[in-house]
C-alpha cells in the first residue's frame, strides 16, 4: 500500500476513522496506515523482545539453565507473561539442535573401499541389531536375521549391490536418522508426562501441568545434546552427566517430597521411559532405512 494514502476504515475489520484517522484501530488494534515492511522491520519483527538481551528468551534460558524446575514452577504459578510460552520454547531449542546435528552429520562416509568394491565378497550389514539379528549383504548374497519377514523384504528392496548406490545411502542415512529423531522425542515428550501423572497421581495435579515439566525437560537434554557437538572431548562426558542431575534437582523444585522416594518414583520412570526411548530411536533407524 501506497505510504502517502491514508485509508478511510481499517483494512483489517472494516471499522471507520475518524478524522484525523488514528494510528491504530480503534475497533481491533491494528495500524491504520499498513504499508510493505522494509528490511529491517523483517528483522525486527523476527527479534524484537524475543531475541533481545533483557527479552524473553534469554530471560527463560536464564531459569531454565540455572535453576532446574524453576521455569515450570514460574509458568505453572501463573507468572508467564515474560517467558517463552514451554511448547514454544522446546520446538525452538530441539529445531535448532536437529538442524545442527544434520550439519555436523553431513560427512563422507568411506565403506571400507573404492567405487569399484566387489559387493560379492565380505559382509556389509545395513541394520545390525545384535550378533544375531540384522540384515545386510554377504558374499553378495542378502540376509536378514531375527527382523519380522515384512521388514526384510522392505530392506531387501532398499538394498541395491551397486557399489556407488550403497556408498549414497550410507551417506544419506545419518542426516535421515537425525532428521527422524526430532520426531521421535516429539513422542517421548507426551509419555513422560504421562509417566510423572501415574509417579505421582496422590498430588492431584491435571496432565497438561506434567506436560510442562516434561517440555522444560526435554528442552535442557537438547541443550545437552548440543554441548556434544563441541570439539572437546570432556565436555559429551559432562553433558551426559547433567542430563539425570538436572532431572532430580528439576524434581525436587516442581514435586518436593521426600528424597527416598522421589528416588523410587525417579527409578520407576526413567527405567520405563529408557526403554521407550530405545524403542523410539530404533523405530527412527528402521524407518530412516526403509524410506
Amino acid at each position: 500500500m501506497n505510504d502517502a494514502v491514508t485509508p478511510a476504515a481499517c483494512a483489517n475489520c472494516g471499522e471507520p476513522f475518524a478524522s484525523p484517522p488514528p494510528a491504530f484501530c480503534p475497533a481491533c488494534g491494528q495500524e491504520s496506515r499498513v504499508r510493505a515492511p522494509t528490511l529491517g522491520e523483517f528483522v525486527q519483527q523476527f527479534g524484537g523482545a524475543y531475541f533481545s538481551t533483557e527479552g524473553a528468551l534469554w530471560r527463560t534460558l536464564k531459569l531454565l539453565l540455572f535453576k532446574p524446575g524453576e521455569l515450570t514452577k514460574q509458568y505453572l504459578a501463573g507468572r508467564r507473561k515474560h517467558y517463552v510460552l514451554p511448547l514454544r520454547l522446546y520446538l525452538t531449542i530441539s529445531l535448532v539442535t536437529i538442524l545442527l546435528l544434520r550439519v555436523a552429520a553431513d560427512v563422507e562416509i568411506d565403506l571400507g573401499g573404492s567405487p569399484d568394491l566387489d559387493l560379492r565378497q565380505g559382509e556389509y550389514a545395513l541394520l545390525q541389531l545384535d550378533g544375531n539379528t540384522g540384515a545386510g549383504l554377504k558374499d553378495g548374497v542378502f540376509y536378514c536375521r531375527g527382523l519380522p519377514a515384512w521388514l526384510c523384504k522392505r530392506l531387501e528392496r532398499r538394498l541395491d549391490t551397486d557399489p556407488k548406490r550403497l556408498q549414497r545411502e550410507a551417506e544419506a542415512l545419518p542426516g535421515r536418522v537425525i532428521g527422524n529423531l526430532g520426531g521421535a522425542m516429539f513422542v517421548m515428550v507426551p509419555l513422560l508426562a504421562l509417566l510423572q501423572k501415574l509417579a505421582y497421581w496422590n498430588r492431584r495435579l491435571r496432565y497438561t501441568e506434567h506436560l510442562v515439566f516434561a517440555l522444560h525437560l526435554h528442552a535442557f537434554w537438547f541443550l545437552c545434546l548440543l554441548l556434544t557437538l563441541l570439539p572437546v572431548s570432556w565436555v559429551s562426558g559432562v553433558a551426559g552427566a547433567l542430563v539425570p542431575l538436572y532431572a532430580l534437582a528439576a524434581l525436587k523444585r516442581v514435586y518436593g517430597g521426600r528424597w527416598s522416594r522421589r528416588w523410587l518414583r525417579a527409578a520407576g520412570v526413567s527405567l520405563a521411559y529408557a526403554v521407550a526411548l530405545s524403542f523410539g530411536l530404533l523405530g527412527a533407524v528402521i524407518w530412516s532405512l526403509l524410506f
